[in-house]
């Protein structure tokens, strides 16, 4: 994609409008993790199904979402949003109209088509037009409105369901339609290029972690047969293609992988997170929707706050500084949930401010670290790429709290939150020793270089 301008400090003002975008979409997210003891109720289903509403939402958001940064090689940024923009503001208007479990599902599956295209472009337009020395900061900023709406959205999605209805949280998602103009009036021209987009390739990769997760709920070994053979085939497509979906370079590297895993990691604990804090709220403190999303908001709030200062550290210190400071807040949350959540709804607040901080920190610190060690045409692919892993990891959150959770019979009491907490340790620990081995292969990397020079 030729560029018709290069990196400007002036393009820091576009960031701030797909940072509003983004806030509106996140807000989407966590308005219906509030409103999902209702609707359990409302269509008499187990936690395991009601988690589809979230983690289906993500599974739909992470194919998009690597399909509109691959398109931003051949077509205009803007003009994608515009598309993705249109759907997700259709969608919400089918959401509010929906009478039924499965008309709920389907809009939430094509909001999600809609909104994949935000997120992502949003990165790739910090990529490839902010400059790196402010590059941290813009990261920072998306990050900031990211917290912002998980902040936003439970206050909100909880006052709308306990005083009108759940369908009336769609009717806050139509508004990201006024963003259409502003982005035509700020956003720079792009010219529009011919190339293959590999259709095949991004069905296989949408088949593959759909499988990935229905195995996961369910555990049929069928599942786990279909996602291998699916991603077999998709390897092998992306090896024999002249412009494949998946760049096969980024799967190689090795370091990628690491700062993807460690990004997966972070959204699954996130996610299991803004899951089970409302069930627990409602089923072992009584609490009711507004007052729930009451007891969060403290802690995006808080995150929202500090990621700019998150991007002036990384700017300050570099990458990999913070981001073994979102694995320290993240820890410190899982523990916190693990012993103490039980003892005090207050408890559950602090946690969270300790995971929404976490979670600031990882998201913009992991995509700028992306940015730097990736070539500069491998940025694009490389950050939707990430995008895709999170959502999946998002999804793989939902569900896996929902199983875990499952294995005890309703009502619920605090110990049987213990289980999906403590398996939250273990995903921590994992991510962390996967952060220091990138972490010294780093270093002994930038020590041969230097050593070479």
């Amino acid at each position: 994609m030729p560029l018709t301008s290069r990196p400007s400090q002036e393009h820091f003002r576009t960031v701030f409008i797909l940072a509003a975008t983004i806030l509106i979409v996140v807000m989407n997210t966590t308005m219906f993790n509030i409103a999902l003891p209702n609707i359990l109720k409302d269509f008499s289903l187990m936690p395991s199904e009601g988690a589809w509403i979230v983690s289906g939402y993500s599974i739909v958001l992470a194919i998009f979402t690597i399909t509109f940064t691959r398109l931003s090689d051949y077509l205009p940024i803007r003009t994608l949003l515009t598309i993705g923009i249109c759907i997700f503001s259709l969608s919400s208007i089918i959401g509010f109209l929906a009478d039924s479990y499965l008309w709920l599902l389907i809009a939430r599956l094509c909001q999600a088509a809609g909104a994949a295209s935000i997120p992502g472009l949003s990165m790739v337009f910090a990529g490839r037009y902010i400059p790196m020395t402010r590059r941290g900061s813009a990261y920072a900023l998306i990050a900031s409105a990211t917290s912002l709406g998980f902040g936003l959205g439970p206050v909100i999605g909880g006052l709308i369901t306990d005083y009108l209805d759940w369908n009336y949280l769609f009717i806050v998602t139509i508004m990201v339609f006024i963003v259409i103009p502003v982005l035509y009036k700020f956003m720079p021209v792009e010219k529009a290029e011919k190339g293959h987009f590999d259709v095949i390739g991004a069905l296989l990769s949408g088949i593959s972690a759909t499988m990935f997760l229905l195995y996961i709920s369910t555990l049929t070994s069928y599942y786990l047969l279909g996602g291998l053979l699916s991603a077999s085939l998709l390897w092998w497509r992306i090896n024999r293609t002249k412009s494949p979906f998946i760049q096969p370079e980024l799967v190689k590297n090795s370091h990628y992988r690491r700062i993807v895993f460690t990004s997966y990691i972070g959204f699954t604990l996130h996610f299991a997170v803004l899951f089970l804090m409302p069930i627990m709220l409602e089923q072992v403190y009584g609490r009711g929707a507004a007052a729930i999303g009451f007891i969060i908001f403290p802690g995006a709030m808080l995150s929202a706050a500090a990621a700019i200062y998150v991007g002036r550290l990384i700017d300050a210190y570099g990458n990999i500084k913070i981001l073994f400071l979102s694995q320290v807040l993240l820890m410190i949350s899982a523990f916190i949930f693990f012993f103490l959540a039980g003892k005090s709804p207050y408890m559950i607040m602090i946690a969270y401010m300790f995971t929404s901080f976490g979670f600031s920190s990882l998201s913009s610190s992991s995509t700028n670290e992306v940015s730097r060690i990736l070539p500069k045409e491998q940025i694009g692919a490389g950050i939707g790429l990430k995008q895709q892993m999170q959502f999946i990891g998002s999804a793989t959150g939902s569900v896996l709290a929902g199983i875990l959770l499952e294995f005890s019979a309703q009502p619920y009491t605090a110990k049987n939150f213990i289980l999906p907490f403590g398996s939250l340790i273990v995903l921590m620990t994992a991510s962390t020793l996967v952060l220091w081995l990138y972490s010294y292969k780093i270093r002994r990397l930038e020590f041969v270089q230097k050593t070479d020079i």
